[in-house]
């Protein structure tokens, strides 16, 4: 799984080809988690600490 980029301890991940919705995966420590792309919406892996950190990213989309 390629590495996208890595901040403040959170690590995006791409897969090439992967199940429908397209989304990115987040590692951050133990939590895992899948986004969609389009929507920043938690797909699965639901964790506050993902949510906190893209509150501000979806917030500038709007």
């Amino acid at each position: 799984m390629p590495e996208v980029t890595r901040f403040y301890g959170i690590v995006i991940k791409l897969f090439f080809g992967d199940h429908p919705t397209p989304h990115f995966h987040v590692v951050y420590g133990e939590y895992n988690a899948l986004f969609n792309i389009e929507t920043l919406e938690v797909i699965e892996g639901s964790n506050s600490h993902y949510e906190n950190r893209f509150c501000c990213i979806k917030e500038s989309r709007a």
